[in-house]
């Protein structure tokens, strides 16, 4: 995947979470259902997985982590991807 021009590595998961959040741009996505985008990787998983891979993804495609514009926090709900700013 690039992001501004860069090539970013991804691991699995964080590339499915990535994928479903790109195949609904601006839609909001709860924890539960990141999770099951995710079934299968790890029989552990827990929903706070769903928070490290996120956080992990941030530091790889937001120009500053700490206060994404790509990946956004819907508090309460879920997460996700706003469409025009999308790697």
């Amino acid at each position: 995947m690039h992001v501004d021009g860069r090539e970013v590595e991804c691991t699995p998961a964080e590339f499915r979470i990535l994928e479903a959040l790109a195949a609904r741009p601006e839609r909001v996505l709860t924890r539960s259902q990141l999770l099951a985008h995710l079934h299968g990787f790890d029989r552990f998983i827990t929903e706070r997985t769903v928070d490290v891979h996120v956080k992990n993804l941030r530091k790889k495609i937001e120009p500053r982590p700490g206060r994404p514009v790509r990946l956004c926090t819907v508090y309460g709900v879920g997460y996700k991807l706003v469409g025009d700013r999308a790697p």
